[in-house]
This record gives C-alpha cells, sequence and structure tokens, in this order.
C-alpha cells in the first residue's frame, strides 16, 4: 500500500494507518509511505495507491502511473494535486500538458492564462482524473457520487464501493471541556479539521451570533490549522464573538479527539464538494455526535436518521441557525441523532468490516474475477498460514485442503422459556438457579447459529441446563460438554425433560487454562464458552488458543460473562461498593472437597472485543443484556449521570453477549492488556 502515514498533515494518512492496521490481518503487507526507489513494485501481487487532493499524494500519483494498480480515489477531482506537482515546482510544460490530455485546447488556453496570471486554475471544472484512471487496474471508492463520476471520467474497469471506515472507540470528552473552562451542561459546538473556506466558516460564524443573543451559555470551537485565504480573527472580531468562540489551531490526534468527544454537536459543512468523504464526519459519527453536513456530493448519500443536512442555497445561514437552536436546547434530539448516527457506523463502517472488504475486492482483482461492478460481500476466511508459536501444542501440519467451515445460519425461533424449564426440573434446586438466569439462557440461545446433522457443537462449563436444547432445538448432529476437573476422566450424565424426552451426554474434565483440549484440530462448528472466562486465574489466553484450534476456520464462538462495565458495576464503586457481580470468597467445604471457583477477573465489552480480536477472530455481534430476572429501575440514576458527563450509556447491561467467527490463527498469545510481567 502506498500513502502518506503519520505525522503527515493529510487526512488520508490517519485512515491509512488505520487500515493497515486491520488489512495486515488479512492479507500480506507492505506499507510504503514516501518516494522510493529500493523497493521494486513489480514483486508484489497488487499494488494499492491512497489518493488524495493535495501535494502530500505527489509520489502516490507518480508510482500509481508508473505501476499500475488498485487506486482508492477518496475525491472524484485530483487538479490541486497535479498543481502541486508541476506548478509549485515551477514545470510548466507538465502543466500545459497535462491540461490539455485532460481537457483539450479549450483548457490549454486556460492555462496559458493562469499562467499569466490572469485568471486561476480551473480547479472545479477540470478534474485532472484521466490519465490516472488509464493507468489504474481497478477502483475503490467511498461513495456512489464519485463511483458515477468514475464512470462518466470513462473509467470502464472494477470498482468497490467500500465505506471509509469510522472510528469508534469510546473517547472521554469530559476532560477537554475541562481544559476549556467549560461545565458539563455547556452546550459546546464545534468545527474541526482544515479551517479552509469552503468549511462554511463565515455562516457559521453569523449563525453562531444569532444563536448565542438568545442562548448567551452557549460556546463554539474550531480546531483545526488556519488558512490563510480566511483570517478567523477578524472575523470573530467583527462578528463580537470573542468571549464564545474560540480558535484551538491544530493539536495533536489524541486531543483532536477529546475536543471532539466535548462537544455536543459538531458542523461537518462543506461547499463546493467533489466527493470526498470527510474522516472527521466519520470520527463524529463514530462518537455518536449529532453532527450538521452540507446537503451536497456525497453527503446526500449519508441516512437521514444520521445527521442534520444543511442545505447550500440561500436559506443555508438561516437554517444553519435554526437547527442550531433546536439541536442545543433539545438534549433529546441531538442524543437520538448521535445514538443513530453512531449505530450506523458500527454497522456500516467498522474498520474490521472495511478491511474484508478491501482484502476481499484485491482477491479478486488478482485472480480476475472482479467485474465492473463489484458486489458488496465480505471475504471468505482464510486458512491459517500453518503452526505458531503462538499455538500451545507446537507443530501441527497444516492440511492439504483446509477445511473452511461455512458460517451458519442464525436459528430463525430459538427455544422458549417453557422449553429451557422443562429441561431444567429434576431437582428443585435446578429448576431455581434456571428461572432465576432464565434471560441469559434464552438470550444465549438466540445468539447460537443453528446447525445440522453434520455440525458439532461444544458446550464448556456445562451444567446441562440448555445442553439438550443444542441437538433437539438447535439442530446439531454432534452435541458435546466438558467441566473442570482431572484431565482423562469421562462423566456420562443422563437428563430427562418434563415430557419424557431422554437426552445423554458424556461430560469431558480438564482444566482449561492449562490442559490441552481432547478434541481434533477444527472438529466443532460451533464452541458456547458461558460464564467459564471470569473464573479463570492464571492464563485466559491458553483457553482461547485451544478454543480456535477446536473450531474449524470460519466456525463460531459463542461468549458470555458478566460485565464489570454495567451501571450495576459503576453505581457500586460510587456508592462504596465492590464492583464484581461474585467478589465473595467461597468458605471451605466441611468435607475438605474443593468448592467451584469464584469470579477471578470480570471484563468489560471493549476487552472482550480485544480478547477476541487477539484470539483470531472476526467480533459478528457484540452487546450487554440482563443477566438475571429481576429488573433494575433503580439505576435509572447511572444512566443519567453517564448522560450528563457526555459518558457513553452502550453496552452497560449486566451481561455480555458475544459472537465471535474465527477468521484465522490467534494473533496476539500474551497480548499487553491482559498479560504483564517479562514470561516468555
Amino acid at each position: 500500500m502506498v500513502s502518506p502515514m503519520p505525522p503527515s498533515q493529510s487526512g488520508i494518512a490517519d485512515y491509512s494507518e488505520t487500515l493497515a492496521a486491520h488489512l495486515g490481518r488479512l492479507v500480506e503487507l507492505t506499507v510504503i509511505s514516501g518516494p522510493t526507489e529500493a523497493v521494486e513494485l513489480r514483486r508484489f501481487d497488487l499494488t494499492l495507491y491512497q489518493i488524495g487532493n493535495n501535494g502530500d499524494h505527489g509520489f502516490v500519483y507518480e508510482l500509481a502511473l508508473q505501476h499500475p494498480g488498485v487506486v482508492v480515489m477518496h475525491e472524484a477531482n485530483l487538479h490541486h494535486l497535479t498543481a502541486e506537482i508541476t506548478i509549485r515546482k515551477g514545470d510548466w510544460d507538465r502543466y500545459f500538458e497535462e491540461v490539455a490530455y485532460e481537457g483539450g485546447a479549450a483548457a490549454l488556453a486556460h492555462a496559458r492564462r493562469v499562467r499569466a496570471l490572469e485568471t486561476g486554475p480551473d480547479y472545479e471544472g477540470l478534474p485532472m482524473t484521466r490519465r490516472l484512471l488509464e493507468r489504474s487496474r481497478a477502483l475503490v471508492v467511498h461513495s456512489r457520487y464519485v463511483e458515477k463520476r468514475m464512470r462518466e471520467a470513462g473509467f470502464a474497469g472494477p470498482i468497490a464501493r467500500i465505506p471509509h471506515g469510522a472510528w469508534t472507540d469510546p473517547v472521554n470528552g469530559l476532560p477537554y471541556r475541562l481544559r476549556l473552562g467549560l461545565e458539563e451542561t455547556t452546550p459546546l459546538v464545534g468545527v474541526f479539521g482544515h479551517l479552509k473556506p469552503y468549511k462554511r466558516l463565515p455562516e457559521i460564524l453569523r449563525a453562531f451570533r444569532r444563536l448565542v443573543r438568545g442562548q448567551p451559555q452557549a460556546r463554539l470551537i474550531l480546531v483545526g490549522e488556519p488558512h490563510p485565504d480566511l483570517p478567523l480573527d477578524p472575523l470573530i472580531e467583527r462578528f463580537d464573538l470573542a468571549p464564545f468562540v474560540r480558535v484551538l489551531g491544530r493539536v495533536p490526534i489524541d486531543d483532536f479527539n477529546g475536543f471532539l468527544a466535548a462537544c455536543d454537536v459538531v458542523l461537518n459543512l462543506r461547499y463546493p464538494s467533489v466527493g470526498e468523504t470527510s474522516g472527521t464526519l466519520q470520527r463524529a459519527l463514530g462518537l455518536g455526535k449529532c453532527v450538521l453536513v452540507s446537503e451536497t456530493a456525497a453527503f446526500c448519500e449519508l441516512p437521514d436518521e444520521i445527521c442534520i443536512k444543511v442545505p447550500v442555497d440561500q436559506t443555508e445561514e438561516e437554517v444553519i441557525f435554526e437547527l442550531l437552536q433546536l439541536v442545543v436546547t433539545r438534549p433529546e434530539v441531538r442524543r437520538a441523532v448521535g445514538q443513530a448516527a453512531r449505530r450506523w457506523a458500527l454497522e456500516h463502517c467498522a474498520w474490521e468490516r472495511v478491511a474484508q472488504r478491501y482484502a476481499a475486492f484485491l482477491q479478486a482483482v488478482h485472480s480476475g474475477a472482479a467485474g465492473p461492478n463489484q458486489p458488496e460481500v465480505p471475504p471468505t476466511p482464510r486458512a491459517p498460514a500453518g503452526a505458531t508459536d503462538s499455538q500451545p501444542h507446537g507443530e501441527r501440519p497444516q492440511p492439504t485442503t483446509p477445511a473452511v467451515y461455512k458460517p451458519a445460519q442464525a436459528s430463525e425461533a430459538s427455544p422458549s422459556a417453557a422449553e429451557i424449564l422443562s429441561w431444567a426440573a429434576r431437582d428443585p434446586e435446578t429448576r431455581a438457579y434456571a428461572e432465576t438466569h432464565l434471560t441469559r439462557f434464552e438470550k444465549t440461545l438466540a445468539m447460537i447459529p443453528s446447525g445440522g446433522p453434520q455440525d458439532r457443537i461444544l458446550e464448556m462449563g456445562s451444567y446441562l441446563q440448555i445442553t439438550p436444547l443444542l441437538r433437539t432445538r438447535l439442530g446439531y448432529g454432534e452435541v458435546r460438554a466438558c467441566y473442570y476437573g482431572p484431565a482423562g476422566r469421562v462423566d456420562h450424565h443422563s437428563v430427562i425433560s418434563t415430557t419424557g424426552e431422554r437426552f445423554d451426554c458424556h461430560l469431558e474434565l480438564f482444566d482449561a487454562e492449562k490442559d490441552p483440549f481432547p478434541y481434533p484440530d477444527e472438529y466443532f462448528a460451533t464452541v458456547l464458552c458461558c460464564e467459564v472466562l471470569e473464573h479463570l486465574t492464571e492464563d485466559p489466553m491458553h483457553m482461547m488458543a485451544e478454543i480456535n484450534r477446536v473450531l474449524k476456520l470460519g466456525g463460531h464462538l459463542v461468549l458470555t460473562t458478566p460485565n464489570i462495565a454495567s451501571l450495576r458495576a459503576i453505581a457500586a464503586v460510587l456508592e462504596g461498593h465492590h464492583p464484581g457481580l461474585f467478589p465473595a470468597y467461597i468458605r471451605p467445604s466441611p468435607s475438605g472437597e474443593k468448592a467451584e471457583a469464584r469470579h477471578n477477573r470480570e471484563y468489560t465489552p471493549k476487552e472482550i472485543h480485544m480478547l477476541l480480536l487477539d484470539a483470531g477472530f472476526e467480533v459478528v455481534r457484540l452487546e450487554t443484556g440482563p443477566f438475571r430476572q429481576q429488573p433494575r429501575p433503580e439505576l435509572h440514576w447511572v444512566q443519567w449521570l453517564l448522560e450528563r458527563f457526555q459518558l457513553s450509556t452502550e453496552l452497560r447491561g449486566d451481561g455480555i453477549y458475544a459472537l465471535g467467527r474465527k477468521s484465522g490463527p490467534v494473533r496476539q498469545r500474551f497480548p499487553d492488556w491482559l498479560y504483564s510481567g517479562a514470561g516468555s
């Protein structure tokens, strides 16, 4: 991949850095971030070029002409880039040549007037893309708008429309409000990125002047590098906005995200536009911010529920004012828009999915299977590249033909509460436990993909409460169960339902964080690891690595565990209690028999996400929900507190429910976020 990378000031540098981190898990990736003669591009299967419309991309453009590959068109116009690599270097002859090639005699005549200082370059009318498109094997675009412009420009090769990734990790904006001297309830509006004239800043400032007349508590921050063609300080002084507006200038990316998170409303206006997708907009949507965008070009394609669109006609200033008045005075409106934005970003723009789409398209281009319009289909998980030292059993020969398990379909109708309880009536204690945890059982069973007669499923930590339903209702041909105990021992259990149906099962015993699992490689289609992880005391990644080993490629892991970041846990800490769901030590048994393990470490949803990725899984679903039957209305004050201080209210249920799909081998055997010390 050829692209500017940080610390380049191009927004595409940040895009490429994040994409490389995810795409590198799916393909063997080399990143070239500057002019080079040392790397022979012909030795690679493909070269991916990230092209933007500024001078930082000059070396990318030149290499793309010399070594045709797949070009990512982040916008539909490259005239500024062309001017940077010709006019700025004093190479007027090349500029004339490029203009004539793009637009013919009339364009050349205009260019000669440009050199004579009689006019400016025709930046909008002459896109300067023809030569690059003629030399490209395939294109990636982010919008239908740019795709249409590329077709109109004559490109007939394969085009994949892949969404621009969104940064969705929650960021705490409260410390940045404190840096600004603002209370948590002060309405804060922000404009981010290069503060160029087309960002509609004069219109924004005039509208904001009208807003503060009625809402004097409102504040506006401008975060980004000012543009010499638009001096901001005189504008702010002229509009008497000095007490209400601060120009923060260019800030480090962590501060950029922090100030973005601190805002109630983000203005991402721009006109004219050449189809660019704003990285700042994707950050704001991923953070769940209420964003106002200009109703033009690619921004028209955004769903109406995830942002508020501003026309670019004579009503623009009036509409900006009215919308700011609405969202500043109605917190519930901006909150609803922000929540919809974050849901959309997570569903459509998660970087893992973006990288999968890239990998699938690149494979199709390389194999010659890519047609003019590439369907938006995620790739089939690739086979592990052989045994690695991250796998606990040493050398394992790679099969000649890797067995790829195609993802099962989610069951159309999961077992009902009555069906669950029908298998838990064998004694009063079992029945009482099942009734208490019925919500958890129902949610877990609804998440398990259905199987077929040829599919095998393993339930870890099994009490045989939902195990029979894996065969009778979810259709798995072979159901296995295991539990903690001396390795090699196998217990036989039979369960009879209230309807007289019998289920027999062998229960294999072993230590999940120390022993090799007693199953062959790639044996199961699905593994359930429900309420096991939190009990482990030494090496949870051993268990995750073994689950990875025994699952078929593309097979599923259903993992559930208590949520240490739930509303209940937050309330406990604030009230001076322990946040864990089960932190108590267990009294020794009079008989000396070892008691069931207490919770050793409980996890946050973010940690479960990282755990799955490090263990070689794609995260298909990650959500939280009730853990036991009782409702918790007494915790509404915690939700209110989080909302007041602009902290995330997502994933605050008592239980974490995750579905992962095996995409390859273990990536990190001892991830830094989970392990410390100098062990090998």
